[in-house]
């Protein structure tokens, strides 16, 4: 299922993909994100945090609905970062 699906704007989807072509930003998003199991992923108040951190390190102010649905996505799909499956089926949804 798409992103847009739960109301995640595609302007602020291709801000972010504009963002993390800077060296600097994406390196600052593998940090944040090193270590994070498919257990953090499922965990809202984890989650929650993680979107707070990226936004921050992007740039981007996000309303308390944009986080929720955010949020939404992250948990339905389940992603376990260390199955090349799901992470190829991710970055298929974001070309």
């Amino acid at each position: 299922m798409s992103y847009q699906h739960y109301g995640i704007d595609p302007a602020l989807v291709e801000r972010v993909k504009f963002k993390m072509k800077n060296p600097e930003i994406k390196e600052r998003m593998k940090m944040l994100l090193q270590g994070v199991t498919k257990a953090d992923l499922q965990d809202y108040t984890k989650v929650t945090r993680l979107i707070g951190l990226a936004a921050g390190i992007l740039g981007e102010k996000l309303s308390g609905s944009q986080t929720n649905q955010i949020l939404e996505f992250i948990l339905a799909q389940k992603i376990d970062p260390n199955n090349a499956f799901h992470l190829i089926k991710l970055w298929s949804m974001f070309r």
